[in-house]
């Protein structure tokens, strides 16, 4: 394996804390806690809240292994990078591999969500150009330097984050008004006597999933200044924000709406809960919210995925020529930009099942290695034994992995044979690769 000497216009640095966090927020969705509180709440018994605390401590320890990772090798592969100089390189391509599941299938799922939005607003446009119109505005959106996405994605998450904050103080003056008891505060959505600690975990192992956005700003550790500082307080803030975004609406909804009987469709609880808080105005606001959530998320997976694919087409695992192009002028992988901008129209065949089947296992997997580096490179490699040490880099790590592995035995079927098809086919692609196409992988050297 040799170092690149690929001579190619690179990734420039130009941004900031702030759009490390707006597009994480972005890319994690905070209108996504309506979306699945009715089904949290009946799989919880009315203690969605506790289930986000849960959900929120055991993502912390994972976004702290990123953290670790990212001040070692502050480049755009995130988990596939991290397992690539942790494990072994074959072993890293195949962790990013199946971590573009992740990213890949998330715009699709915005496009449908998008699609599904609109369709019910305006019936008379067919279903399909929704979906195409949302791919050609993120394509767009992605092709010119990544500021661009940032400042997009900081208005669309300001606008939900404050939709999210108008509905606590409706809710509160709902609540105060008598509905929910007429207690603004109270202890039940987090404890009760007869909750159960298994219906939490199943809640949690469901809300997993919303948090997935902290980890994706580790691909962007090549355009921001300082990555080795910026990004690991980054990577914290968003998980820390979004989780009290998360557990103060499923609060004060829980208040509200302790039992999941009263839902029409629990499964689709968040026009409901709109139209009972602010009547129709504020649901038109919430759809509003909804949408603009669906667009940043498209947006900010969209530029993760380009810089992932960008990752492996520089060490060559993927066509050099192609998947490591950034364009002089624009000072993005604009190729990658275009691929998953095509890519993203399958989701004109695709269902939400399908395409959610796949983000869940290579999420788990980018999980999984990710804190599995931070034991191997730390402990094993590099032998830190002092009780801190122990305690950051074995104990805390193995904490974010128990709760992964939890995850792991409770992901769907379906999800495991469609993640375990994809990953055979990767396997595949890398013994065709390395056997016939006798292509020279390349090894990369990080610099600030």
């Amino acid at each position: 394996m040799q170092s690149s000497s690929s001579t190619q216009p690179t990734l420039s640095r130009s941004l900031g804390l702030v759009h490390i966090i707006v597009i994480g927020l972005g890319y994690m969705a905070p209108m996504a806690v309506f979306d699945t509180f009715g089904i949290v709440s009946g799989e919880t018994d009315g203690h969605v809240p506790a289930a986000y605390i849960v959900t929120l401590i055991a993502i912390l320890c994972t976004a702290l292994s990123y953290g670790h990772m990212v001040r070692i090798y502050p480049g755009a592969g995130s988990a596939y990078t991290y397992a690539q100089k942790t494990f072994h390189p074959y072993i890293g391509f195949l962790v990013g591999w199946i971590s573009l599941l992740d990213y890949l299938f998330l715009p699709m799922i915005n496009a449908l969500l998008t699609a599904i939005y609109l369709s019910a607003a305006f019936p008379n446009v067919p279903e399909w150009a929704w979906i195409v119109g949302f791919v050609l505005l993120i394509t767009f959106l992605n092709i010119f330097r990544v500021n661009v996405s940032a400042s997009v994605n900081t208005l669309l998450v300001c606008f939900q984050i404050a939709t999210v904050l108008i509905f606590a103080a409706l809710a509160i003056q709902v609540i105060q008004s008598g509905a929910g008891g007429g207690d603004v505060f109270i202890l039940q959505p987090f404890f009760a006597d007869d909750m159960s600690l298994s219906s939490v975990l199943t809640g949690a192992s469901i809300l997993c999933f919303s948090f997935l956005g902290f980890d994706a700003v580790s691909t962007l550790s090549e355009e921001t200044k300082n990555p080795k500082k910026t990004i690991p307080r980054g990577i914290l803030l968003i998980a820390l924000i979004g989780g009290t975004l998360f557990t103060t609406a499923s609060y004060f909804a829980q208040v509200l709406f302790p039992d999941v009987s009263t839902f029409q469709d629990p499964e689709a609880a968040s026009p409901e809960i709109a139209l009972f808080i602010g009547g129709t105005v504020f649901q038109a606001v919430f759809l509003a919210a909804a949408l603009t959530s669906t667009l940043a998320s498209g947006i900010a997976s969209h530029v993760s995925a380009s810089r992932l694919l960008y990752a492996m087409g520089r060490d060559n695992f993927l066509p050099q020529k192609w998947f490591g192009y950034v364009h002089q002028g624009l000072g993005t992988p604009l190729f990658n930009v275009w691929l998953i901008g095509i890519l993203s129209l399958m989701a004109l065949f695709l269902d939400l099942l399908t395409a959610t089947s796949f983000i869940n296992f290579g999420a788990l997997t980018a999980f999984t290695f990710v804190n599995l580096s931070v034991i191997v490179h730390f402990i094993i490699k590099g032998k830190a034994r002092t009780p801190k040490d122990l305690f950051r880099y074995l104990i805390i790590p193995l904490v974010g992995t128990s709760f992964i592995a939890f995850l792991w035995l409770n992901l769907e079927p379906h999800s495991l044979m469609l993640g375990l098809s994809w990953a055979t086919v990767g396997l595949l692609y890398l013994w065709y690769r390395l056997k016939w196409s006798k292509q020279q992988v390349y090894e990369f050297s990080f610099e600030e």
